[in-house]
């Protein structure tokens, strides 16, 4: 088993380890740089894209890998890792490294991955697919979010220091006079 498993990854660039646990209808869209360790477990009907990792946080006996439940997508370079779950109807971004588990029907993105609003109807078929596992109808990073939170709330302040220092130097001039 193990022999034929360095076959495909030579073959493929896929590296599934031959006791991973894979469930019904898997899709791996352009596969290189795939790797799925030991006890990693994935459910049915998942879909990952090329450079994803279902990996070790750290080195430690028992479970060490993710399991992965069902109808979740992985956006390509997405790096999973630990003993953790991540739930059914998940969406996971591109490029996100997850280290903590991941409530059924949440969307993560960045580094550290953190949760993003998305409306996710049950039925797949009425939401249509959602590639690279990237919310349409919200922000992409909460960490860009809340710097443009930021930046918008310093031109405020900077606009108003500026009004006060003008009415100010008009007080100044009008007491001169």
């Amino acid at each position: 088993m193990r022999f034929s498993s360095h076959i495909a990854r030579w073959l493929t660039g896929i590296e599934i380890h031959p006791a991973a646990r894979i469930g019904r209808r898997f899709v791996i869209d352009h596969g290189m740089g795939v790797v799925i360790g030991e006890t990693a477990e994935v459910g049915n009907d998942c879909y990952f894209y090329h450079q994803v990792t279902l990996g070790v946080a750290r080195t430690m006996g028992g479970k060490r890998h993710p399991t992965v439940g069902n109808n979740v997508i992985i956006g390509a370079g997405a790096k999973v890792l630990g003993p953790i779950t991540v739930g059914d109807n998940a969406r996971i971004g591109a490029n996100a490294v997850v280290v903590d588990s991941v409530p059924n029907d949440t969307t993560v993105v960045g580094i550290p991955a953190r949760m993003v609003d998305r409306k996710l109807p049950r039925d797949r078929k009425t939401m249509g697919f959602d590639p690279y596992g990237i919310p349409c109808d919200g922000e992409l990073d909460p960490l860009l979010h809340d710097l443009d939170q930021m930046h918008c709330e310093l031109a405020e302040l900077e606009a108003r220091v500026a009004r006060l220092a003008e009415e100010q130097m008009r007080q100044r001039q009008a007491a001169a006079e």
